[in-house]
């Protein structure tokens, strides 16, 4: 009877602040909760633990039970990993049920690329330059994380990153800040949609601010040391654009920033994030980022640390304590304003309120919901059709591809051929490994009844075994084609999987050399999370498919496209390089005052030539395009004039086909160094066979304008150079001037 009764009385509080609330705006409505809550209340909603499901980061399984009385107390205000219409609700209730205030937990989970129906990783997508598609993937990723009652995600990363050793570009969108400010748009809007309150939508996080992609030797969590005109230049406009695309949410990186660790750095968040941008929603630390400024040497101990943090603009602690045990005795001790805690809680309760949470804070608990909208035949075409997007050709000597699906012996080599757990990739939200459809699954129901499709692993991912391989080698040589599936360990990328080697496991490699050596053609699929070094490969293998982790329809979609059904469209966001020793290595790579030559003087390497082994903007077709000559609209314009480059797009093939037609510009005198080129607009188009399409780009000085040398961001007169073509290499250029008169 007495729990009964404190039910009764907790239900009843909060039925009269929402009876006296609804006559108020949001913004009255947060003004009077915040005046009913103690030190303690407050500090507890900057609180952030994880739940029952852990997938990242290091927790004691112990805590859970205590943490849910810190729930209970009001002293958490959000959770991670608890999942399920099942547990939230139970999570939920109580935080709205048993505690003094009755303040609804947001409910956060890395929906990164999928939550059960498991899309391409992220920089898969991007290859497909194809912003809907990309939209539709965050879009389908909320319905379902909502259907499971998460409120929150902790994406899209919108690092840019030019190093592949580094782990975590399989969760950006490459080495390109424009081409990453369109994707960042697109994923913001997947997510959120047009109405936050919705129940399928879900609030987006722009992560990780800033510079995280450019951590030394491509090595997580290391120090980033660079200059402000490279952050400008490179790192933060992604970071604008999600803004601009009204995105709730920022998370600190790990890294240090002119010394000062991002989680505290009054640079980036007061002066840049909230000064210069004005974005007033949530900055959320990343997992213990506020306590790990004491092991960087930073703050002498916790409650420092949660000084610092909260001074800097930081609002949400994940992980880290600091927050909730320091916070209410460093304001009576005199050392943190309250005002500045009310702020951080002023933003917290905004976005519960802005998610509906405060009307009903059951409103993403919806269990038929969840079970009808998990997996939904719909959902699984979606990923099919992204993933069929997504994949690279990079290489189809003689036109081995497209592959007869009346082939009478087709052979599937190599550890990846048939697996399904590697092909969520890392991040794979709550996809399962049974939902996964192979390679070999997807070809086997490809092909016609009379092929006899067959199956030898060959190796491990990174052992040799000389049973498998001999076996593997029988079965080349008595087939009429093999497709050969290697790549990575998709726990060896993503978060904390840093490698100095890109190049195949030397396991793999044997394996890849002894196939080559049978005679039968080969079709390499590369299944990876980061560009990989196959020079090797390039060389000696006539078709290479860049395959990526292409999540729960992976195997569907590569058949498709090996054997015709799909014409590849996908073209490379990040450089591949030939050697591991190029890294970093960019397309947009600043002029230098000695460039590569016959001259011994000049900037080359001795050992391989200076190109990547495939740029920027590369993928083939299973048809051709041709360009027509760039026609200009004029070739001189002034500040505030525009012009106009257009081409004809032709497919001179025999097959309907896809097309990224791509825009490049380049400076050719500046008050600084300048890019030998920077991507500018980009189109995708589909013609038939024989059709043409005439394609045009408007230029504006707001497409030439870059910082200065005193760091002023506008356009200078002068001289450009304009590009047109269908790589970042692959392209014709004509000239035109901006004028000051």
């Amino acid at each position: 009877m007495r729990n009964t009764l404190i039910a009764i009385a907790a239900f009843i509080t909060i039925a009269i602040v929402i009876q006296f609330n609804n006559s108020q705006t949001i913004d009255d409505k947060v003004e009077t909760l915040l005046a009913e809550m103690t030190l303690e209340e407050k500090a507890g909603q900057l609180n952030q633990y994880s739940g029952y499901e852990i997938i990242t980061g290091d927790i004691d399984e112990s805590k859970i039970s205590q943490r849910n009385l810190l729930v209970k107390k009001g002293l958490v205000g959000s959770v991670l990993n608890v999942l399920g219409t099942k547990d939230v609700e139970k999570a939920q209730r109580y935080a709205v049920e048993e505690t003094r205030l009755g303040i609804p937990l947001i409910f956060a989970f890395d929906v990164i690329h999928g939550y059960r129906t498991i899309f391409p990783i992220p920089l898969a997508e991007s290859a497909s330059w194809d912003l809907e598609a990309i939209e539709n993937a965050a879009r389908i990723a909320a319905i379902e994380a909502s259907a499971a009652g998460q409120n929150w995600t902790f994406a899209p990363m919108v690092d840019i990153s030019q190093d592949p050793r580094w782990g975590r570009v399989m969760e950006g969108a490459g080495e390109d800040s424009y081409l990453g400010s369109q994707i960042a748009k697109a994923r913001v809007r997947g997510f959120q949609g047009d109405d936050l309150s919705q129940f399928n939508t879900i609030a987006a996080t722009a992560k990780h601010f800033a510079a995280y992609g450019e951590v030394i030797a491509g090595r997580d969590y290391n120090n980033v040391d660079i200059s402000r005109r490279k952050l400008w230049e490179t790192h933060l406009s992604p970071f604008k654009a999600a803004l601009d695309e009204g995105v709730r949410s920022f998370m600190n990186a790990f890294n240090e920033f002119e010394g000062v660790p991002s989680s505290a750095n009054t640079y980036l968040i007061t002066d840049v994030l909230r000064g210069q941008w004005g974005f007033d929603g949530v900055l959320v630390s990343d997992w213990d980022s506020f306590g790990a400024m004491v092991t960087s040497g930073v703050a002498a101990d916790d409650a420092e640390a949660a000084e610092m943090s909260l001074e800097a603009g930081s609002d949400i602690d994940m992980e880290s304590d600091v927050f909730v045990n320091f916070l209410p005795q460093l304001v009576r001790d005199g050392r943190v304003d309250e005002a500045q805690i009310d702020e951080a809680v002023r933003r917290v309760l905004r976005l519960k309120y802005d998610l509906g949470l405060f009307d009903n804070p059951y409103k993403y608990i919806d269990a038929e919901r969840e079970k009808n909208l998990i997996l939904a035949p719909e959902h699984r075409a979606a990923a099919r059709d992204m993933a069929s997007k997504s994949i690279i050709l990079l290489k189809n000597d003689n036109q081995l591809l497209p592959l007869d699906k009346t082939i009478k012996n087709i052979a599937v080599i190599g550890p990846l051929g048939d697996n399904q757990y590697h092909m969520n990739g890392f991040w794979r939200g709550k996809g399962q490994a049974e939902d996964v459809v192979t390679l070999l699954e997807g070809i086997k129901a490809k092909v016609s009844a009379n092929t006899n499709v067959s199956y030898a692993e060959g190796s491990g991912l990174e052992s040799l075994d000389s049973d498998k391989l001999s076996k593997a080698i029988e079965l080349a040589k008595k087939s009429d084609v093999v497709i050969l599936a290697v790549g990575e360990d998709a726990d060896k990328t993503g978060e904390s999987s840093s490698r100095t080697n890109i190049e195949l496991y030397p396991a793999q490699q044997q394996l890849v050399k002894a196939i080559h050596q049978t005679g039968t053609p080969v079709v390499m699929v590369l299944m990876n999370g980061r560009p990989l070094a196959i020079e090797w490969s390039a060389e000696n293998i006539p078709a290479v498919l860049n395959g990526w982790f292409l999540g729960s329809e992976a195997g569907n979609a590569l058949a498709d496209v090996l054997f015709g059904d799909y014409n590849p469209s996908a073209k490379l966001t990040m450089t591949v390089p030939r050697k591991t020793g190029q890294i970093p290595i960019y397309y947009n790579a600043k002029r230098v005052s000695r460039p590569m030559g016959d001259a011994r003087y000049t900037s080359k390497f001795i050992d391989s030539p200076n190109s990547p082994l495939y740029p920027f903007g590369y993928g083939l077709s299973y048809t051709e395009f041709s360009y027509s000559p760039i026609k200009l609209s004029t070739d001189s314009i002034n500040f505030t004039e525009t012009l106009s480059a257009t081409v004809t797009v032709t497919n001179t093939g025999k097959r309907l086909g896809e097309e990224v037609v791509q825009l490049y510009i380049q400076d050719l005198v500046g008050s600084v160094v300048r890019p030998v080129k920077e991507l500018k607009g980009f189109e995708k188009i589909a013609l038939e066979a024989g059709q043409s399409q005439e394609v045009s780009f408007t230029i504006s000085t707001d497409d030439l304008a870059f910082y200065t040398r005193d760091m002023s961001f506008k356009a200078e007169a002068g001289k450009f150079k304009l590009f047109i073509g269908s790589s970042s290499e692959d392209l014709q250029g004509v000239n035109f001037t901006l004028t000051a008169d």
